[in-house]
């Protein structure tokens, strides 16, 4: 079948890769394929379910290399669940007794899209896997090709997820400043609070690329501008099991020496224990479309600092979240690069009629191909007896501990 239309879609949260990504496409459509028309969906699923959709004009395909400049989606993001025919409906995207599945379908049949891009995390393509197999099943002809956005880098079978490198080093230039705090106040804790639901890879490559930056300044200790107050001294991560009792033993002995304490916290890490003691209380839960806890609503960096805060004898708590800040960014030069050559891959398969998710397939020595969807799960643990993490934890002399149970 001849490929004479797609369309692009982004969405669940941010990444830093999303307007680069759709610049990409839009440059190597251009490029290898001028007369294919390229459409977009506003605001991901949501778009495509009320039919909302807009052409990629000649002007922005000229001018596609100035997405790579920012950060955000230039076609909008939002969080649907196809397969949550319950929320669809409640949230006014399809008709009582409608299929979102087939009502995307025929949203595509009717736009004559011919190949479907999607771009976004497990959800956005362990949906476009959904989507993908009910198309098949049904003889639509269509395609569907994803691009895997996360800064969690949790999705399997991908490698390396696309505007995660640049996530960590937002956010550790974010706490490169947010440390200055501790010089406002005596026997300071930090909880620097970085995203991660399941998987702690943010969380400790955050904590690499600060102490990089740590490694690349040039300190005045005399006059009491030292690394040690500045460093990193405890890192949590929902891989790991924390004894709360040892590790306050611990602080509490950085905390009497060096003035402060700064710990880098997986959001991720105690939602078992924080959702365990709300259920005890008889507290809702309060969970997305998707099923998630709304961590933003439990805030796990403020439980343990209160756990923390009287166990080391804290004179002021600072929580601060870079989420959000690390999440808007514009793609770095690592991730463009990235971006461009799975861009290329996912143009080169809708062209060959071939449906999956498009990055470094771990499973195949990291090549860059079109992964199965039905290979596409998220919740991809944080490996952490890397060696590079495990040398982390030793230089800021925090015990390795065992596996968290989930």
């Amino acid at each position: 079948m001849a490929v004479k239309k797609v369309a692009l879609l982004t969405a669940g949260g941010l990444a830093p890769c999303l307007s680069s990504a759709v610049g990409a496409l839009i440059e190597e459509y251009s490029r290898i394929a001028p007369e294919i028309e390229i459409i977009a969906y506003r605001n991901g699923y949501h778009g495509l379910l009320r039919g909302d959709s807009f052409t990629v004009t000649p002007d922005v395909r000229a001018h596609a290399h100035l997405l790579h400049n920012f950060g955000g989606s230039p076609i909008g993001n939002s969080r649907v669940k196809l397969t949550n025919i319950a929320d669809c409906v409640a949230r006014g995207l399809v008709a009582e007794g409608q299929d979102p599945q087939q009502v995307a379908a025929d949203q595509l049949v009717k736009d004559g899209v011919d190949v479907l891009h999607t771009i976004g995390g497990d959800d956005t393509n362990t949906a476009a896997a959904d989507l993908s197999a009910f198309l098949a099943r049904n003889n639509y002809g269509l395609g569907v090709v994803g691009l895997p956005k996360t800064i969690d880098n949790d999705v399997y079978p991908i490698a390396q997820s696309l505007g995660a490198w640049t996530a960590a080093d937002e956010g550790a230039h974010f706490f490169s400043n947010v440390v200055s705090e501790h010089t406002s106040n005596t026997r300071m804790l930090i909880v620097h609070e970085v995203m991660g639901r399941h998987c702690g890879w943010l969380t400790a490559a955050t904590a690499v690329s600060y102490r990089t930056l740590l490694d690349s300044t040039t300190w005045l200790e005399s006059f009491g501008v030292a690394r040690e107050r500045r460093d990193i001294h405890a890192v949590y991560v929902p891989e790991l099991s924390i004894d709360l009792a040892a590790e306050a033993q611990r602080l509490t002995g950085i905390m009497d020496s060096v003035g402060n304490v700064n710990i880098f916290l997986s959001e991720g890490a105690g939602v078992d224990s924080i959702v365990a003691e709300m259920q005890e209380r008889g507290e809702e839960i309060p969970r997305d479309a998707f099923g998630h806890v709304k961590i933003d609503k439990i805030n796990p960096g403020a439980w343990f600092a209160n756990q923390f805060a009287p166990m080391i004898g804290a004179d002021k708590v600072l929580v601060q979240k870079s989420g959000y800040y690390a999440r808007s960014a514009p793609a770095n030069t690592r991730d463009q690069d990235l971006i461009r050559e799975c861009a290329k891959v996912a143009v080169a398969s809708a062209l060959e009629g071939i449906s999956g998710l498009v990055g470094e397939d771990e499973d195949q020595g990291n090549v860059i191909r079109a992964c199965e969807f039905e290979r596409v799960a998220g919740a991809k643990p944080f490996d952490v007896t890397q060696d590079w993490f495990t040398s982390l934890l030793n230089d800021i002399n925090q015990p390795v501990g065992v596996p968290a149970s989930h």
